[in-house]
């Protein structure tokens, strides 16, 4: 019993890591690059505009469907690890 609920407690930190990290970087494009880090990164160009534009319009949104893949993949992982897969 006491080994049952260690390993349901490895598997829910493995897995709050893993959101904390995909928020994290999520924040950090989104909010980060397209807003608060925007004037730094205006002198970079791509795709005809300014990097911190890029990441405001269609950055942060490419790097979220990014996110989507990189969480599924990598949370199948973590349920093979944990015998825990369906």
């Amino acid at each position: 019993m006491i080994d049952e609920r260690s390993q349901a407690a490895q598997y829910w930190s493995a897995n709050l890591r893993l959101i904390v990290g995909c928020l994290v970087v999520w924040a950090l494009c989104s909010y980060g690059f397209g807003i608060l880090f925007r004037p730094w990164l205006a002198g970079v160009a791509i795709g005809g505009t300014d990097l911190g534009f890029w990441f405001a319009q269609q950055g942060s949104i490419l790097i979220f469907i990014g996110l989507i893949f990189f969480y599924s993949w990598k949370m199948n992982k973590i349920d093979q690890e944990f015998g825990m897969e369906e």
